[in-house]
């Protein structure tokens, strides 16, 4: 009777929890959009972000694989830890999604694409991501036609920080970090370094060595607020990554093979606002990327081959951001960026290759923030940008919210048109494509977002439909050599989110994408297949899931009455791990706690972590087939177990 009473007022505590939750009014502030502070709910492109709570609550080493869980993201990696991944946004390849960390654009031009990899971003430093979705090129320059990822580093907080952890598991893998920060009223600091190693496995069924890989990131962030008027910051991030992979050579065993991957980051940023209505912004920006390795050469010719790539970007940038009223504003700027990539190649002969090349790129863009009614909000904007080698382009957008008055439902929908410039690896492979031109793309979406605040319920249904001509393609009959094709890649879907909060303990999110996406790029190639317009066209693009599905469960830890801990993860298990965690770092004793869980344990691995803590209580949904199996458990283990009704089981790992 006791164990029923307390459950029940668990309960009772947690549902009130969850009204006041939701009762307070706090607008979400994104900068994403239009490059200056606004609330998400008058943005009328479909916006994502992951806070403090939620990236801290997330176990994932990697951001990449955290930032999966969200709809219409496709996170693609060829390996384990370490190996060449990136995000795919709607649908479209990652090269049409631009990254940036700090506000350094972190693009790579010696890829063929001008690919970013996420293959070596630890998450223990990264404060907050906002991803935008749809073509904001005439905000964002070149690439941005499928969205950007904006990621920003953590700073110092009012007071002084410092906080230390460390995680292991297994093959070797181990996760350390520590950090030191804190702010007043003029100054704020962060320093943090972070190391992630593993052994790995072999990714090659012919393959007996393992894959290792190492991971030092070192965070450094600076902020002095000269005066009322005049502001300084700085940010810098160093990532040193090694690693070991197989090639499909099974002749070696491979434990030559290797790559080491280099990546840096500085940020200059100067801030001067004269009064209420004008703010100036002027940064310097650095970016770096290098990519060293061996390989063996062939099954005949056993010595290295040696390949070096070495990515930089200079960059200096004007923001203007002016208020005519409350209800009106314009972002407008001017940028310059100079991007050279070097090259070298040594194949254990004396033919070594170095080669070097660099562009520049002029860019001046405005955009228009206009409250039109009470209701109704609208973005507009366009861009100019002048490339060395591709030549002038231009693109536009435009973006409706309309906010009713209840504030829990708005209706959104995006218009752009957006470019992608060849990379310097496109320009000149081989020293044979000067001659291309940009990739160009439209995009359009529609959709709706409510929220039942009452009841803990939130969704978001979004319809998109992209299409991009002028594509940069290799052709059989050139070398393989980049060239502009004709023909249209298109990509339409629908993305949903949705989130059910039952109370703060117990809550699951389902995220849905359906996507539809075709290569329609003309290779004119006949050699490649029997029709005449390519081998490729009119295919579904590879790695590309026309269904895609995401859930995520969290699982809590009260004790007298209080929630002392939780966590949230891809498996119950790093959920119940992470609850554990949480609890420990602010000094409670878990000792005859109670654990909840927004799903049934399909296995017994997560209970007994929450058990050797120290709980003797658990309350989750009944149902499942290993619910006898469990019970058994729970029976042997001496713990009681309250099973709510079936009816608020949620949708995960069943």
């Amino acid at each position: 009777m006791l164990i029923i009473l307390r459950l029940l007022i668990l309960i009772l505590i947690l549902n009130f929890s969850i009204n006041k939750l939701f009762a307070a009014d706090i607008p979400v502030i994104v900068i994403a959009p239009s490059k200056k502070a606004q609330s998400i709910s008058t943005v009328g492109s479909s916006v994502m972000v992951y806070d403090q709570e939620y990236l801290d609550n997330n176990e994932d080493f990697f951001l990449g694989d955290i930032l999966s869980d969200g709809s219409s993201i496709n996170f693609n990696q060829s390996g384990g830890a370490g190996t060449i991944s990136g995000i795919q946004l709607r649908g479209l390849p990652k090269a049409y999604s631009t990254v940036y960390i700090d506000g350094v654009k972190m693009s790579d031009n010696s890829t063929p694409k001008n690919d970013y990899y996420f293959d070596d971003i630890l998450s223990g430093q990264i404060s907050r991501v906002e991803i935008l979705k749809g073509n904001q090129s005439s905000v964002y320059g070149s690439g941005a036609m499928g969205g950007t990822i904006n990621i920003t580093t953590k700073r110092g907080q009012p007071g002084f920080q410092k906080n230390f952890f460390y995680n292991t598991g297994s093959h070797g893998t181990q996760n350390l970090g520590f950090s030191i920060g804190g702010a007043n009223d003029d100054r704020d600091f962060y320093i943090g370094l972070e190391r992630y190693q593993t052994d790995g496995i072999s990714q090659m069924s012919h393959n007996e060595e393992d894959d290792a890989y190492k991971n030092h990131t070192l965070i450094a962030n600076y902020g002095y607020k000269i005066s009322d008027k005049i502001g300084f910051t700085t940010n810098y991030r160093f990532a040193n990554a090694r690693l070991e992979y197989d090639s499909v050579n099974k002749d070696y065993r491979n434990d030559w093979d290797n790559s080491h991957e280099k990546e840096s980051t500085v940020n200059f940023g100067f801030s001067y606002k004269p009064n209420v209505k004008f703010t100036n912004n002027l940064n310097f920006t650095s970016a770096y990327n290098s990519r060293t390795g061996n390989d063996i050469q062939s099954a005949y010719d056993s010595r290295f081959q040696k390949n070096g790539f070495w990515s930089y970007r200079d960059a200096i940038n004007y923001k203007g951001i002016y208020n005519f009223n409350l209800d009106n504003s314009a972002v407008f700027g001017i940028e310059k960026e100079w991007n050279e990539m070097d090259y070298e190649k040594y194949n254990g002969r004396d033919d070594a290759i170095d080669r070097r090349y660099a562009e520049e790129v002029v860019s001046q863009y405005v955009d228009f923030q206009s409250r039109l009614t009470n209701n109704l909000y609208a973005t507009a904007g366009i861009r100019f940008d002048d490339h060395t080698a591709a030549g002038r382009e231009h693109s536009e957008r435009v973006s409706l919210a309309y906010l009713f008055d209840d504030k829990n439902t708005k209706l959104k929908s995006s218009y752009g048109t957006g470019i992608k410039y060849p990379s310097l690896y496109e320009f000149y492979k081989n020293e044979g494509s000067s001659s291309l031109g940009a990739e160009h793309g439209k995009s359009f979406d529609f959709g709706m977002e409510k929220s039942f605040p009452e009841k803990g319920i939130r969704f978001d249904i979004t319809y998109f439909n992209h299409k991009y001509e002028d594509m940069i393609e290799g052709q059989k009959r050139t070398g393989w050599l980049p060239q502009n094709v004709s023909g249209t890649v298109r990509s339409q879907g629908i993305e949903l989110f949705s989130q059910y909060k039952f109370s703060n303990i117990l809550n699951f999110d389902l995220n849905y994408t359906y996507n539809s996406t075709y290569d329609g790029a003309d290779f004119d190639d006949p050699d490649m297949g029997p029709d005449s317009n390519g081998l490729f066209t009119n295919s579904q693009l590879v790695r590309i899931p026309r269904h895609l599905i995401n859930l995520s469960s969290k699982i809590s830890l009260v004790k007298d009455l209080q929630l002392i801990g939780s966590g949230g993860g891809p498996a119950t298990t790093i959920a119940a791990c992470n609850a554990v965690a949480r609890a420990q770092e602010q000094g409670h004793s878990i000792e005859s706690a109670v654990f909840a869980a927004d799903a049934f344990f399909p296995f017994t691995d997560a209970p007994e972590i929450l058990i050797r803590a120290g709980c003797n209580i658990g309350l989750v949904p009944k149902g499942g087939k290993f619910e006898k199996k469990i019970r058994e458990f729970f029976q042997n283990h001496k713990v009681d177990m309250c099973f709510l009704p079936e009816d608020y089981r949620g949708f995960c790992r069943h």
